[in-house]
């Protein structure tokens, strides 16, 4: 009797999705958590909430310009994306994000523009150098009733950006870490803590007010707990067998170190930035906001770059390279350096600290708008 003996050896390859997919995924959801939480101040009437409102507003245009960009690199061949729409299939959601995400971010610029329209028209009547590129800007006029329509039906699109990024990787059956559906969610709530984490960064830049770093913090904190509840739920399930799915990812990874060290390492960047938030909700933004876009990006960096590496059969963990050059490390730079530029040009040429409640339709100003005098 002839014995073979087959040697299953792993091979060094480059991951397949590349660390552009980790920034677009991590700058979109930073951008529609963002949005979200600036239209109670914006479209629902809620004038406490427009300091609050501002920041979200900053975050949600700068990282929606930037993220579409990391999607285009991550797809090797820009050209590809036009793919998507001569050769659209319906049960695809690549598909269907090819629809959603240029929606989203038309409607997003629109609304912001609509938002600061009443202070582009005010920039232009003054005289100084810039006033026709403001009176430009503006197209002439001030109303901006039309805000809170598109402020709606940009906050719908960002609702179909969360259901298709989270969907996009659930549906990959073939890796276990992947294919469950808390997903989705976490992809949601760690959004959410990533969009915060840049508002307490730059509410200390620009604002230092110490009343609404509190407020922050103290939503910072519940979206920790959701985030946090969500990760104890995910383990419950995979430990009690109640949920295969789950079961099945966890064996996954439990019993390599690596995998021990990052649980803890993400546990840890949950619960200081909770704790500090709150305990010291005030002079404490620097810490938890850096922390808390920290814990995003992670979050993201872990699922797709970590989630590659470990193996679809056999034993072991692939010994995947992340590539070098602008598809790499440099990608994620430099991602980053354009966030931080846009993030530059809006608070230099855009007067975002006037942003205020659209009118309501009449030519009156709603509350908060100051009223010009003729």
């Amino acid at each position: 009797m002839d014995v073979q003996i087959h040697e299953l050896v792993g091979a060094v390859h480059e991951a397949a999705w590349l660390p552009w997919a980790v920034q677009y995924f991590f700058l979109i959801a930073m951008s529609v958590t963002a949005l979200l939480l600036a239209l109670p101040g914006f479209v629902f009437g809620r004038q406490a909430a427009l300091p609050k409102a501002r920041l979200a507003l900053m975050v949600a245009v700068t990282t929606g310009i930037t993220a579409p960009i990391a999607l285009l690199a991550d797809l090797h061949q820009p050209g590809r994306f036009w793919e998507f729409f001569i050769y659209t299939h319906k049960t695809s959601w690549m598909a269907w994000g090819a629809w959603v995400v240029p929606s989203y971010v038309g409607l997003l610029i629109l609304f912001a523009w609509a938002i600061h329209r009443p202070a582009f028209h005010r920039w232009g009547t003054q005289d100084w150098r810039f006033a026709w590129l403001f009176r430009l800007l503006s197209l002439g006029g001030e109303a901006n009733w039309f805000a809170r329509p598109l402020g709606m039906a940009a906050g719908v699109a960002a609702l179909g950006i969360l259901v298709y990024t989270g969907m996009e990787v659930t549906i990959v059956r073939a890796r276990p870490l992947w294919n469950t559906p808390f997903l989705p969610l976490q992809f949601a709530a760690t959004g959410f803590v990533g969009a915060l984490g840049a508002m307490l960064v730059l509410e200390r830049v620009l604002s230092r007010d110490g009343a609404l770093e509190a407020r922050l913090n103290r939503t910072l904190a519940a979206a920790l707990a959701v985030v946090g509840a969500l990760g104890i739920a995910w383990f419950a399930l995979a430990i009690s067998g109640l949920s295969p799915k789950h079961s099945e990812a966890l064996a996954s990874v439990a019993g390599f170190p690596v995998w021990q060290k990052i649980a803890a390492w993400g546990a840890l960047s949950i619960a200081v930035p909770f704790g500090l938030a709150l305990v010291l909700p005030r002079n404490s933004g620097w810490i938890t906001g850096l922390i808390a876009i920290h814990a995003a990006w992670m979050f993201r960096w872990t699922v797709f770059m970590g989630g590659q590496a470990v193996p679809k059969v056999g034993s072991g963990l692939y010994d995947a390279l992340m590539p070098t050059g602008i598809a790499g490390l440099m990608g994620v730079i430099g991602t980053f350096g354009l966030w931080l530029f846009l993030i530059i040009a809006y608070t230099t040429f855009i007067p975002w600290a006037e942003a205020g409640q659209p009118d309501d339709g009449r030519g009156a100003k709603a509350p908060g708008h100051p009223v010009r005098s003729v």
